[in-house]
This record gives C-alpha cells, sequence and structure tokens, in this order.
C-alpha cells in the first residue's frame, strides 16, 4: 500500500487553513447580519437635522402613523416633504399647532424680481391626511388680464369672502407691502388669489408669469393680531390619537415608541428588547424580536444569502480536498 506523498500532505494543509478562514469569515458575516436586524426594533430616528421627528410622523419605514408612511424623507441631514408634485425642503416642523412649514425653491421670491422663472404648481395627494392651510395666500405675477378676471374687491370681501367672485385682487394688502422686498416689483402687476383646487392653480399658472405663496406666522398669544407675512407653503396635518398608542407612550408601561409592521401595517410597541403588539410591559401580549421595516427583512434575507454562499463554497472546497486512500478523514471533514 503507498504513503501519501508530502505534495499532498501540503495540499491537505491549505485546503483545511482555507476552510479554517472562510469558516471564520461566514461565522463572523453571519453574526454581523444577525446584530443588524435585531438592531432594528430601535431604528426610529427621532430628529433630521435640528428638526424633531415625532408621531405621527417617521423618517424610517415602519415607525409613527402609516398614514403619514413615505410623507418625509431625510437626506444628508436635510428633512423634505414628498408631494405628488415633488420633494420640498422642510423648514418648521410644530406639533402643537400641528404644521409643516415648507419651501419651493421654483416658488418666485425676491431676488427674482422683475425676472419670472418656470415654476409648476405645488399640489398634495388627498388620500392623505395632509391639507392646504387656510393661513397661506397666493400672489400671481403678470396675469394676463383677457384671461384672469384682475381686479380690485370690496372691502366686504374680507368679511364675506363666499358672496364675492373668485377675483384675482389687485389691491390686496400684500401686492401693497411684498413681505421682506416691497419695492422688489416695478413693471410687474400683482394680484392675490387663493385657488381651492390644484387644477385651479394649474389654470391660473397658464395664464401667469409666475407665483408665490405667502403664509401668516403667529408671533405671539393673540394670533387674530400678532401674524407676519413670510414665505412659505403651510400644509396642515391631523394627529391620529389611538388608545394603543397612548398606552405605548405611557412611560409607566415601558415607554415605548408607535410604529407599525410595514407589511400588514397594523400598529406595533416598538420596544428596547422587541416589538409589542400592546405597550412595552405587557407580558401577556404578543412580543416579538425582529423587523419593523421591510429593509430589516431585506438585510436578514441577504445575510441567509451570504450564509448560503459560503455554505456552497465551503462544500465545494471540501470535495476538490485531497483524501488519502479514497477516505474522508476526520481532520479535513467540514461537518
Amino acid at each position: 500500500m503507498s504513503t501519501p506523498s508530502k505534495k499532498s500532505h501540503m495540499a491537505i494543509a491549505l485546503a483545511n487553513n482555507c476552510i479554517s478562514t472562510l469558516f471564520i469569515f461566514t461565522s463572523f458575516f453571519a453574526l454581523q447580519f444577525l446584530s443588524i436586524t435585531e438592531a432594528q426594533s430601535r431604528i426610529c430616528r427621532s430628529s433630521c437635522g435640528d428638526i424633531p421627528i415625532q408621531y405621527p410622523f417617521g423618517i424610517d419605514d415602519g415607525c409613527g402613523s402609516p398614514y403619514y408612511r413615505h410623507i418625509l424623507v431625510c437626506t444628508g441631514g436635510q428633512l423634505q416633504l414628498r408631494t405628488p408634485s415633488g420633494r420640498y425642503p422642510v423648514r418648521n416642523l410644530s406639533y402643537i399647532d400641528p404644521h409643516i412649514l415648507v419651501a419651493d425653491p421654483l416658488m418666485w421670491n425676491c431676488l427674482d424680481g422683475d425676472n419670472f422663472r418656470p415654476t409648476r404648481p405645488f399640489s398634495l395627494d388627498t388620500s392623505t391626511h395632509l391639507t392646504l392651510s387656510p393661513e397661506n395666500d397666493y400672489l400671481f405675477f403678470n396675469c394676463s388680464e383677457s384671461d384672469v378676471i384682475v381686479e380690485p374687491k370690496p372691502m366686504f370681501c374680507e368679511r364675506f369672502p363666499d358672496q364675492c367672485d373668485s377675483t384675482c385682487d389687485s389691491s390686496s394688502y400684500l401686492c401693497r407691502h411684498m413681505p421682506e422686498c416691497p419695492s422688489a416689483l416695478r413693471s410687474s402687476s400683482c394680484c392675490s388669489y387663493y385657488p381651492k383646487a390644484t387644477e385651479s392653480l394649474r389654470l391660473m399658472l397658464k395664464h401667469c408669469a409666475s407665483y408665490t405663496s405667502v403664509y401668516w406666522r403667529n408671533l405671539g398669544s393673540n394670533p387674530a393680531f400678532d401674524q407676519a407675512p413670510e414665505y412659505g407653503i403651510r400644509v396642515d396635518f391631523d394627529i391620529p390619537v389611538t388608545t394603543r398608542c397612548l398606552l405605548c407612550q405611557d412611560t409607566a408601561k415601558g415607554g415605548g415608541t408607535c410604529g407599525f409592521d410595514a407589511e400588514t401595517q397594523n400598529f406595533l410597541c416598538l420596544c428596547d428588547k422587541g416589538n409589542s403588539t400592546t405597550y412595552c410591559n405587557d407580558r401577556t401580549g404578543s412580543h416579538r424580536r425582529g423587523v419593523v421595516a421591510g429593509t430589516a427583512t431585506a438585510v436578514s434575507v441577504a445575510g441567509a444569502f451570504g450564509i448560503g454562499a459560503g455554505v456552497w463554497y465551503l462544500r465545494k472546497l471540501r470535495a476538490k480536498a485531497p483524501v488519502t486512500h479514497g477516505v474522508q478523514t476526520n481532520e479535513n471533514r467540514l461537518f
């Protein structure tokens, strides 16, 4: 019976080293993905830049209320509101007086003066719980008087707007006192009109050079007499109040974060030690570790795929490893 050559022993040793190294790497890879998956239960970020993110909003899928899913986006520390007409930088977000203040870079601003750039109508998804605030006023510039009714509105229209025609008011306060830049318009006309629907806004922009939005910011405790006009779009929102969310947030019951299952959109109370269908300290309720968002599922699937690929490669090495007298020994056996 012949004995294995020195070259065969070196090949066996080399194969064993490769298998051991790849096994360690695969184990480390698997542990990394398991830790990432578990960490998803605490992924809800509480701010984007200097803007706090609280219920009902979330910038991570599965956080907040499903009514506002994918509404806010945090990119490079900049919070943006996503609507059918585009993404808009969020300047402020108030939970006491629930509203979002956004800016539209394509709208007219003081630096434009009489130079009007192409713009697009701002719109909201009517299926969401977002609405354009009545605190907004819209100013239109250089409108065609043959297509748009541009005329001064009587004084009583301020008290009884429903009794007035839908004209674009050329003598409005804002046109006579342009916020921040009263002398920006020199040779252009201005009128104020509040479009009640996106379609009416589109029609106005067909016959006007440009437009801008001005909202009335509250300065003190008496908003009716203490307001200042500023450029921007105010979007109001509702805060859905549910018993389950209040119980989840109750510090006496664990102080969890209100969220939802990304697949079913059912309520979840997100806790440090896992997710609950009731509240964090409820030992009788349904608890589970794991994912909050679909991204976590994708990560765990990727981890499983990586582990499977590693096992397949190890078995391939095992099949190619040299054997002694046709017998697989315990020294180069993988499992």
